[in-house]
């Protein structure tokens, strides 16, 4: 009896682990290289870029919609690895065949993707790609890589300061919008992110053949060309795809489509036509150089309270950050330049950590010069047109220099730059305006110096 129970047993491991070739064989997927976001951290930069793109996407705004999104996304996030993310989903109103997603879990679909596909797997699919791009850490593996690249010329973006994670976290968070280095995902992204979403179609019980049909079929229609812009094809997609499908092993797909799905498409059909995002280009923000002047300053201010300062800026410029970190800008303010985004109009506070030695044993003029000499290195346009000495902020001693570096909008702009050193290390606010039209913002900036409280 006990040989019996043994071979039973032996048996059944045995089928078992034959009844797992999908987990066995599939294609190891994890987040690559470094990042300087923690999860949790990456929602946070999710909630705050989502507000932008929900301010300037046309949101079809349907909860009949969203809400089947909602249920087929949540299925369809529940099998994927990794961290376990807010995830919402939500419909855009754009015919156009395209979707994203931003870190953190904030997932969108245009209306046209919805239109476009034959069946449940296929939009699934398409979501399935999605969530691959938030579970493999895409978009702040590319903020990461940006920042990197980027450090050197962040004091005219908003982006540098110390080194801590926060800081870069709100900084970036203060520059980034729905359309900038987030959604800049490279081939390879694009590949781990299509190898992920055939496996969540296999563990949901869809064909993951679907994905590869549907876009085989954006591949033949010029109607897919929009998702191609922005998800860059890579070689081979749908032999990839395919050959990943085979590690799987035999589809066990039993709901490949719905009532659900089908009334929704149906619905948003019934719908007044969508516009296409290529009909809106009109109203998109100019280039970088090619941008009005901001808004002339207001002339009543309020404050931003930070963690070791206070400071008052006018009311009708936001503050970005939080800290021991943020940046001051009007609305137009802070311009596009290729895929990061640049200060041209507006004001930065942050703290440069030293390279030795505490800060209570620095000089305040060799910190300064230090950092100085950091941001010229990579800055080979920046140049000292006046060095003004002292002056007081919040009731200490500082250091005022001015420079002139290039504008983001073009030609020349004026910066200056005020260094007080403190317990925390070198505090420096940087006042930033094409050279044009630094007299018209000289007084706001010293009426924001002059407020300047520390804690």
């Amino acid at each position: 009896m006990r040989r019996y129970l043994t071979s039973l047993f032996l048996a059944a491991i045995l089928s078992f682990i034959l009844a797992l070739p999908a987990f066995s064989q599939r294609t190891k997927l994890k987040p690559g290289g470094w990042n300087l976001f923690s999860p949790q951290q990456e929602v946070e930069l999710g909630q705050q870029v989502s507000k932008d793109a929900e301010q300037k996407l046309p949101m079809l705004n349907k909860p009949r919609v969203d809400d089947y999104l909602n249920r087929l996304g949540q299925r369809l996030a529940a099998v994927a690895p990794g961290a376990k993310y807010p995830y919402q989903f939500k419909c855009v109103n754009d015919a156009e065949i395209n979707a994203f997603a931003l870190p953190g879990g904030f997932l969108y679909m245009n209306r046209g993707t919805i239109e476009a596909a034959d069946n449940e797997a296929e939009l699934a699919g398409v979501i399935g790609h999605e969530i691959g791009h938030v579970v493999l850490r895409h978009g702040t593996n590319q903020a990461t890589k940006q920042y990197m690249m980027q450090a050197p010329l962040a004091v005219l973006g908003g982006i540098m300061g110390s080194n801590s994670v926060g800081a870069i976290m709100a900084q970036l968070g203060a520059s980034f919008t729905f359309n900038s280095i987030l959604l800049k995902y490279s081939r390879d992204d694009e590949r781990q992110a299509d190898l992920m979403g055939a496996q969540i179609l296999y563990d949901t019980n869809y064909d993951p053949r679907y994905l590869s049909t549907f876009f085989t079929k954006l591949g033949n229609q010029q109607r897919g060309s929009d998702f191609f812009s922005s998800h860059p094809n890579p070689e081979n997609r749908i032999q990839n795809i395919n050959a990943e499908i085979g590690k799987l092993g035999a589809a066990t797909a039993s709901n490949n489509d719905s009532g659900d799905f089908r009334s929704i498409r149906q619905y948003v059909k019934s719908l007044p036509p969508a516009p296409k995002s290529s009909d809106q280009s009109q109203t998109s923000a100019p280039a970088a150089g090619q941008q009005g002047s901001p808004a002339r300053p207001s002339g009543s201010f309020r404050t931003h309270n930070a963690t070791n300062v206070s400071v008052s800026h006018p009311d009708n410029w936001q503050a970005y950050g939080e800290e021991q970190a943020f940046t001051l800008a009007p609305e137009g303010g802070i311009v596009q330049t290729g895929n990061a985004e640049a200060l041209a109009y507006g004001a930065i506070m942050d703290v440069y950590k030293l390279n030795a030695g505490s800060s209570s044993g620095a000089n305040l003029k060799n910190a300064t010069d230090q950092l100085i000499r950091e941001l010229q290195s990579s800055n080979s346009a920046m140049r000292m047109s006046k060095d003004q000495g002292q002056i007081r902020v919040g009731g200490q001693t500082g250091l005022s220099r001015i420079f002139t570096n290039n504008s983001p909008v073009g030609g020349r702009e004026t910066d200056w730059l005020v260094t007080v050193l403190r317990p925390e290390g070198l505090v420096y606010f940087i006042f930033v305006a094409p050279e044009k039209d630094f007299g018209d913002y000289q007084r706001t900036f010293q009426q924001i110096l002059g407020s300047v409280r520390f804690r």
